[in-house]
C-alpha cells in the first residue's frame, strides 16, 4: 500500500508553499490536485506554481490540456494513480496539493467513477452511518460491516470511518460485497493536511491575491481566454476569468469585474473548507496566523511514515 500525503484548504491560505518545503523534507513529489491548473496558458488567474517556485521539486498534471479540452475527476484518478505509482517507484513521497475537492475524494476513497455513487440514496447512506458512527462509535460500525463482509471488515485499516462506511453503502446498495471490489486491494494510504485560517483574514488574502494578480496581467490572461471561446471552452468558466466577459462586452465596468472576482473567490474558498470539512478526514492546521508551526506538520507526517 503506497502513503500519499494530500495537502487540501481552500484557495490563497499557503497550499503551494507548505507542498514545497513538505517535498524538501521528505523527498517528495507534487502531483496538483486543482481542476483549472491542467491547462496551458492559463497561468496567473489559476495561481499556477511558478519554475522559481518549484524550487527544484518535480511537479504533474500542470499544464497537460488545452482550453478546448475536458478533464474529470475520472480523468485526474487515472492519471494522478498512474504518477504515484510512478513516484513511489522512485523511492519518493507522492503530495497531492490542491483544493478541487472532488478530485480529491475520488482518490481518498477510490471511487469507481461511471458507477453513480453521488445520488440521494448514497448520500442517505452514508449520512445514516455517519450518524450512528457518531452515536456508537466505529466498533459498532465495524461490527456491523462485519456482518455484511467479513472479508471487507478485516481488510479496511482501525480507524478508516470513512472506508468502512463507503463499504456499508455499496453492499447496502448493490447487494454486492465490497470485498469482492477489484480497487480495495489497490487502495493508497491518505494523509490528509488542511490549511485554514480564520475567515475576515483568509477573505483579506483572497482580495489582495486578485489585486496581485491582476497588476501581474490577469486582464491579458482572461481576454485571451475569451477570443479563444470564452464561457464555451471546457476551461472558460474558471473563477478568475468568467467575470471578465461581461466587461469585454462592454456590459460592466472594469471595477465591477474585479469585484465579481473577489466575491466569487471568497464564496468558493466557503466551499472549499465546506466540503474538506464534512468529507474527508483532515488533519487542520493555521499556519498564517501563527497557530501552528510548519514543524507540527512534519511531525505528523513523520510519524505517519514510519507507522
Amino acid at each position: 500500500m503506497t502513503k500519499v500525503v494530500a495537502i487540501v484548504g481552500p484557495t490563497a491560505v499557503g497550499k503551494t508553499a507548505l507542498s514545497i518545503e513538505v517535498a524538501k523534507a521528505f523527498d517528495g513529489e507534487v502531483i496538483s490536485g486543482d481542476s483549472m491548473q491542467v491547462y496551458r496558458h492559463l497561468d496567473i488567474g489559476t495561481a499556477k506554481v511558478t519554475p522559481d517556485e518549484m524550487a527544484g521539486i518535480p511537479h504533474h498534471l500542470i499544464d497537460i490540456c488545452d482550453v478546448d479540452e475536458r478533464y474529470s475527476a475520472a480523468i485526474f484518478k487515472h492519471q494522478a494513480e498512474q504518477q504515484i505509482e510512478q513516484i513511489a517507484g522512485r523511492h519518493h513521497l507522492p503530495l497531492i496539493v490542491g483544493g478541487t475537492g472532488m478530485y480529491l475524494w475520488t482518490l481518498t476513497d477510490n471511487l469507481t467513477l461511471g458507477r453513480d455513487h453521488f445520488d440521494a440514496e448514497s448520500a442517505q447512506i452514508r449520512q445514516h452511518w455517519t450518524t450512528v458512527a457518531k452515536e456508537k462509535g466505529e466498533a459498532y460500525v465495524r461490527a456491523h460491516l462485519a456482518q455484511l463482509d467479513p472479508a471487507a471488515e478485516k481488510a479496511i485499516a482501525r480507524g478508516n470511518l470513512r472506508r468502512v462506511i463507503r463499504a456499508i453503502e455499496v453492499v447496502e446498495k448493490t447487494g454486492q460485497l465490497f470485498s469482492e471490489q477489484p480497487h480495495l486491494e489497490a487502495e493508497n494510504d491518505y494523509l490528509l493536511i488542511g490549511l485554514t485560517t480564520d475567515r475576515a483574514v483568509l477573505y483579506e488574502r483572497i482580495n489582495r491575491r486578485v489585486d496581485q494578480m491582476m497588476a501581474a496581467g490577469l486582464l491579458k490572461e482572461a481576454r485571451w481566454l475569451y477570443d479563444q471561446g470564452g464561457a464555451e471552452l471546457p476551461a472558460g468558466k474558471g473563477i478568475g476569468y468568467h467575470e471578465f466577459y461581461p466587461y469585454f462586452a462592454g456590459e460592466v465596468d472594469l471595477q465591477t469585474a474585479v469585484e465579481k472576482v473577489k466575491r466569487d473567490s471568497r464564496r468558493y474558498a466557503k466551499r472549499q473548507l465546506t466540503w474538506f470539512r464534512n468529507k474527508m478526514p483532515v488533519h487542520w492546521f493555521d499556519l498564517v496566523s501563527g497557530r501552528d508551526r510548519p514543524e507540527q506538520i512534519n511531525g505528523l507526517i513523520h510519524d505517519w511514515l514510519i507507522k
